[in-house]
């Protein structure tokens, strides 16, 4: 395991070990994310073992809204959240357009997608083919790591790459927000408030 800056070709070094199953730790706007290709099961699997937690689905960044239109299912709340709200700490859960592995959905029809508000995983998801996941870098039940320090030493072991943007200046994970159903639910607080939600929802 090694820890990089997170320069142009160290990023690029970062996606190719995506690309070959492998695990990379990276900063987002909010805490260090751990991420893998969801595309590959064995990689997907690799972080569940890592996190030491395999019964919730994975969330995943994406490089833009197309990419995230790609993988699911857009409704007309969605797209005001995410016009107004990405790139940034907003996930969305929503119906799912592809099928990953047991590993990343855990049997869920969904999947919480979101573009985030940091370059670094931006261009990260960018180059290992416009998706990837993105889980905090701690284990289950731990605090979220801020730096790349703090997640080398929580979950360094296992992991093929450690991708140093400094400190993540927001500290806590994204908001999560389901519009999977009738109805909106947050399922987890975070930067994005539900007064902010609606305000722009009900306007």
């Amino acid at each position: 395991m090694k820890i990089l800056p997170a320069t142009d070709e160290n990023i690029r070094k970062a996606a190719a070990l995506i690309k070959q199953s492998g695990v990379v730790i990276y900063p987002t706007e909010t805490v260090y994310g751990m991420g893998c290709a969801p595309q590959i099961p064995e990689a997907a699997r690799k972080v569940c073992l890592i996190k030491g937690r395999a019964d919730k689905p994975l969330p995943l960044i994406c490089s833009d809204i197309e990419e995230a239109k790609r993988i699911v299912e857009f409704n007309p709340t969605a797209e005001r959240l995410a016009e107004r709200f990405w790139p940034g700490p907003l996930a969305i859960v929503l119906p799912a357009k592809v099928e990953y592995s047991i590993w990343v959905t855990h049997g869920a029809k969904t999947l919480a997608v979101r573009v985030p508000g940091h370059e670094v995983s931006r261009d990260l998801a960018r180059l290992s083919g416009g998706v990837i996941v993105s889980t905090s870098a701690n284990r289950a039940d731990e605090p979220p790591t801020t730096t790349a320090i703090e997640a080398a030493e929580r979950v360094g072991e296992g992991v093929d790459l450690i991708l140093d943007g400094g400190r993540s200046p927001g500290g806590v994970p994204s908001t999560i927000i389901d519009l999977s159903g009738e109805h909106a639910w947050i399922l987890r607080k975070g930067p994005v408030t539900s007064d902010q939600i609606k305000r722009v929802l009900y306007p």
